[in-house]
């Protein structure tokens, strides 16, 4: 069994002593004058329990390491309504969302009665706070009730916001009011001009292939017709303008 009391923290600075007396430390740890002017007052182990504090059995198939050492895991019960809602809806945290808080407990000053709170914009949040309240006040509430209740408020306000957002924006065209182009016209016409510059360059490709092949044919087909005194240069034209034709096909029809 494990003595404990040789770990208790205000033994460490005795147990140094003595093995500095002894001669078994060469010289003095760091922390040595620091700890012996400020005793710490807490244990550096925990205390076993007493199941474990019994004589372990030889190690087997099954057995299972102590988890004594380890943190325990904290949950809450936001935790699952959070993992639910955000599961269901994975574009909500494309969103941008405001972390500061005052105190932490900022869902505390809220009226969770209702879904929408001033001064809080509308999130996942919301109907997760929203669930907690309906289960807390309604003895009779399931969570999937209380689920699909908030899910339904939450989806009624957005609607109510896509509307509000598309009046403004033509309230202030009718004004006068410009608009630039948005995230989605920009990135189509960026990709055009990358798809325009890639077709130009696979067509000069293949044209510079075409033309290095047509080239030996000529000079292949050249020291023949020079043998027998004449050279059809149209035919040699005609060919290579019907590969270069081909090669904007191919060019062109390709994805």
């Amino acid at each position: 069994m494990i003595n404990l009391r040789r770990f208790r923290s205000i033994r460490v600075h005795q147990n140094a002593s003595q093995m500095l007396e002894a001669g078994r430390l060469q010289e003095e740890p760091a922390w040595y004058r620091v700890v012996g002017s400020i005793p710490p007052t807490t244990s550096l182990v925990r205390t076993i329990p007493p199941q474990l504090n019994e004589r372990k059995k030889p190690w087997t198939k099954n057995h299972k390491p102590s988890r004594m050492y380890m943190p325990q895991k904290i949950q809450y019960p936001e935790d699952r309504l959070r993992t639910q809602f955000y599961r269901d809806h994975p574009w909500e945290l494309a969103r941008p969302r405001i972390l500061v808080e005052n105190d932490g407990k900022d869902y505390l000053k809220c009226d969770w009665s209702k879904m929408p709170q001033k001064g809080k914009p509308l999130d996942g949040e919301s109907v997760v706070q929203r669930q907690l309240w309906l289960r807390g006040n309604d003895p009779e509430m399931t969570a999937e009730k209380a689920y699909d209740t908030a899910r339904k408020e939450f989806y009624d306000l957005r609607l109510q916001e896509d509307i509000e957002r598309r009046i403004a924006i033509e309230e202030a065209r009718a004004c006068g009011a410009t608009f630039g182009k948005t995230y989605l016209e920009l990135g189509i016409e960026m990709e055009e001009r990358y798809l325009e510059q890639w077709r130009k360059d696979t067509i000069s490709f293949i044209l510079r292939r075409r033309q290095r092949q047509s080239t030996f044919k000529v000079i292949e087909f050249t020291t023949a017709s020079t043998e027998e005194g004449f050279i059809p240069a149209s035919e040699v034209e005609e060919v290579e303008g019907r590969e270069a034709v081909e090669a904007e096909k191919v060019a062109v029809a390709t994805p």
